[in-house]
């Protein structure tokens, strides 16, 4: 379970959204352009999409345990690399293999500690593993702001020293598994690929959240930059809750019961916003988002192997990719739809409608915890 946490937290909580905070300075130090930063963060999510895809293969190639040490490595090699001022094209290559790493770690960790611990145990080691990418978030909004005065430079080294501590804190005690056996498209049951793309559709109910809920918050209403950072941080504590608090519903009332309650969670976040501006009803928004993000997350493993057995490993790498082409089709329209209309009510109101439509998706089989 720590060296689940510990790779999420590397190859998603560190490697994608501790660096959300940081694009903006850097693009005001002049390390790029608003357009290079743009493409950076598309290069970042293109890696992580090849990583995702290719996981088991790195997995047959190298083992699964190899695969995993090596992932977090190159995620610390690449935040360090990532501290030298080269512009567009020295960043380009890092932060695409970057991306690279952390779709590696995501695709392999989750399987690995799932076989790894008894059945029982299993949502409960989702919940600890996934908490990592809350803690990413959160220590993303609370220690990247204390570093910048330091300079660019200086909190890429901090994110470097961090991913390289965490990496030596699970090595010795990363799965030594079998790799998935599963190289191609393989036979799964109908009510997994319903799964898989309930998990996808998801994507786009969270997304508004997970892009744009701070600045919605610091320009869409007015309440300035310290509030919209405020925001982030709130989604990035309920983040590091939500694995745990879902992991909780799956053993009391069952897994798939609990991914269904997840994502039409997402879709009640979202709509809030829609409909209420007070702050109370931001603060559920924020928590409720946070929670359920990482939440529904958290129990793609355990249901896919209620729904498939041992081909799981293949629903989850399935899931993992579609997911995340899912949230980089939708950033990429969210973000047309905000500069056509100059408002952010729009984002959220198709987010709401995607997590209604992620929940019907749910397949009904299924009652217990997997």
């Amino acid at each position: 379970m720590l060296a689940g946490l510990c790779a999420t937290l590397i190859g998603v909580g560190l490697q994608r959204f501790a660096y959300s905070p940081l694009l903006p300075v850097m693009v005001a130090a002049r390390w790029l352009s608003p357009g290079a930063a743009g493409a950076l963060g598309g290069a970042n999510f293109a890696g992580y999409l090849v990583g995702a895809l290719a996981a088991g293969w790195t997995g047959r190639l190298c083992g699964v345990r190899r695969a995993l040490r090596g992932a977090m490595v190159v995620a610390a090699l690449c935040f360090l690399l990532c501290a030298h001022d080269g512009g567009l094209l020295w960043l380009l290559p890092w932060r695409t293999l970057a991306g690279v790493a952390g779709g590696t770690l995501m695709v392999l960790a989750g399987p690995a500690v799932q076989v790894s611990v008894p059945p029982a145990q299993r949502p409960r080691a989702g919940g600890v593993m996934f908490a990592g990418v809350g803690s990413g978030i959160a220590i993303g909004a609370a220690i990247v702001p204390l570093l910048l005065p330091w300079g660019v430079a200086a909190t890429w080294l901090v994110l470097a020293a961090t991913a390289a501590v965490l990496a030596l804190l699970a090595w010795r005690h990363v799965p030594d598994v079998a790799a998935p056996a599963d190289p191609g498209l393989p036979r799964l049951p109908p009510t997994a690929w319903r799964l898989i793309l309930s998990y996808a559709v998801s994507a786009a109910a969270i997304t508004p959240h997970m892009l744009f809920w701070p600045d919605y918050l610091a320009r869409g209403l007015g309440y300035g930059a310290d509030i919209g950072a405020f925001g982030w941080l709130g989604f990035g504590l309920a983040a590091m809750v939500g694995p745990m608090l879902f992991s909780s519903l799956a053993i009391r009332f069952g897994t798939i019961t609990a991914y269904r309650a997840s994502v039409a969670a997402q879709g009640v976040a979202a709509l809030l916003p829609v409909l209420l501006h007070a702050v109370p009803v931001l603060v559920v928004s924020t928590l409720l988002a946070g929670s359920s993000a990482v939440g529904a997350t958290t129990l793609v493993i355990p249901a896919g192997r209620e729904l498939a057995g041992e081909r799981a490993p293949a629903i989850w790498r399935l899931g993992t990719a579609a997911w995340g082409a899912a949230q980089t089709v939708t950033g990429f329209a969210l973000a047309a739809l905000l500069a056509a209309t100059g408002s952010h009510v729009p984002l959220f109101a198709l987010g709401a409608a995607a997590g209604l439509l992620a929940a019907l998706l749910v397949p009904k089989k299924g009652g217990g915890a997997g």
